[in-house]
């Protein structure tokens, strides 16, 4: 019933001012998030200079904020579904802006690492965003309406522009006080210029709870194609989160960048792994979210075999190299941002009414990427002493998700076209 009251009114509110403003300040106040939640990528570089770690020190430090944004984000998606996207969204932004105002006054790595938990509840909004604006907006829009909201995405280019300069004029302690201080205007700001979703002034006209026990908004995880779209987001967004944070370091150790310069050729690759995330819910709408997925795989995997070729080669470092790495990890950053729309196209049509668990899940796995593969990152370049050893990485994780992908469709396809056998399961 609740979802028959959520389908209604956001038909009917698609188009209203409150649905444009729930869209608009969500985009601007994840954008603020995700910059606050990659804050590492660039204050991480002195910390570890100053410290003396190691690059698998560094891929921790820089991956334990992606660990709690991670993992929240499950629970802020299923509290979301129960108490209202406004709410939840502006209580995280405020948690997250006290711990970044906090990790300004941390003075030893085990301290920064406790730091970096708090700052990674700024990751765990995304969850928060999706349920709230999906809930605004009919399945037919809901593509391009999540595509616009994960432009929030830019964030990441905001720090890799701004920070670097923050950085070097005031030290990183002031870069954290700032981004705390703009994190928490905008909980602020969101907080008066927004209005609940309907599903939550429904319920507060008709007095009714939510129909759901708590654990039951866990159930739709017992199935399998839930962890198939985890394993997509793993690499779109946690690859893209990964390399958002790595490549600074990466920039500089190859090409010997200075922090500035480094940020800033970042951001060339943040950016349309950001920006594009619209289009990609266009696409999705349009051609369909498998089609989408499809090119998704078969380009990123292109660009990430042409990156693996170790930076000593001449094809790479020779004259036009750092020309030749900008410009395939563009379209690299492009096709994943279309991956990103693509994943979260699906989980509203296939799970209308658990939208925050399910998209919360899908947002925890891909988050771990963003966790896990710095650190992996980090890692295989202490050990193999191969810069480009992380491209071989993420190489190997685009072939799996293309490859199950494949067979997962061939097998729905098959299904279709024999309906004897479907009936015969039905009845079982």
């Amino acid at each position: 019933m609740e979802q028959d009251v959520s389908d209604i009114s956001a038909t009917a509110l698609a188009s209203h001012p409150s649905a444009t403003r729930a869209l608009s300040m969500s985009t601007i106040a994840f954008t603020v998030c995700f910059a606050v939640w990659t804050i590492f990528s660039i204050i991480g570089i002195r910390i570890k200079a100053d410290l003396g770690l190691t690059d698998t020190q560094f891929g921790l430090l820089i991956g334990m904020p992606i660990l709690t944004g991670s993992i929240v984000r499950i629970v802020l998606g299923i509290w979301t579904d129960r108490f209202g996207g406004r709410l939840v969204y502006m209580a995280t932004m405020l948690a997250a802006a006290v711990a970044t105002f906090l990790l300004a006054f941390a003075t030893t790595y085990a301290q920064m690492l406790i730091a970096a938990l708090g700052v990674g509840v700024a990751g765990g909004s995304f969850a928060v965003g999706v349920a709230y604006v999906s809930r605004f907006f009919p399945a037919a829009r809901q593509g391009t309406a999540l595509g616009i909201f994960g432009v929030g995405n830019v964030g990441a280019a905001v720090t890799k522009f701004l920070a670097p300069f923050a950085l070097v004029a005031w030290g990183w302690q002031s870069v954290a006080l700032i981004w705390a201080a703009a994190l928490a205007v905008t909980a602020i700001v969101f907080w008066f210029t927004t209005e609940d979703d309907p599903v939550v002034r429904e319920r507060r006209i008709t007095g009714a709870a939510p129909s759901r026990s708590f654990l039951a908004e866990f159930a739709p995880l017992k199935d399998v194609r839930v962890w198939r779209f985890a394993l997509y987001y793993f690499f779109a967004f946690g690859a893209f989160v990964a390399l958002a944070l790595w490549l600074p370091r990466y920039l500089i150790g190859v090409y010997g960048f200075d922090i500035a310069t480094a940020g800033i050729i970042g951001a060339a690759y943040s950016i349309p792994a950001s920006i594009f995330r619209a289009y990609g819910g266009v696409l999705s709408d349009r051609i369909g979210a498998r089609t989408v997925l499809y090119w998704t795989f078969a380009v990123s995997g292109l660009c990430c075999a042409m990156l693996s070729v170790p930076p000593a080669d001449f094809a790479v470092r020779g004259i036009g190299g750092p020309i030749t790495f900008i410009v395939i990890a563009f379209v690299l950053g492009f096709f994943m941002s279309l991956g990103k729309a693509a994943v979260y196209k699906h989980i509203p049509v296939y799970y209308p009414q658990n939208v925050g668990a399910v998209g919360g899940l899908v947002g925890m796995i891909g988050g771990l990427g963003g966790f896990i593969l710095p650190i992996v990152f980090g890692a295989l370049n202490d050990v193999t002493g191969i810069w480009s050893s992380c491209f071989m990485l993420l190489f190997a994780i685009i072939v799996i998700s293309f490859a199950w992908m494949h067979l997962a469709i061939r097998k729905m396809e098959r299904q279709a076209a024999d309906p004897v056998p479907s009936l015969a399961r039905a009845a079982e």
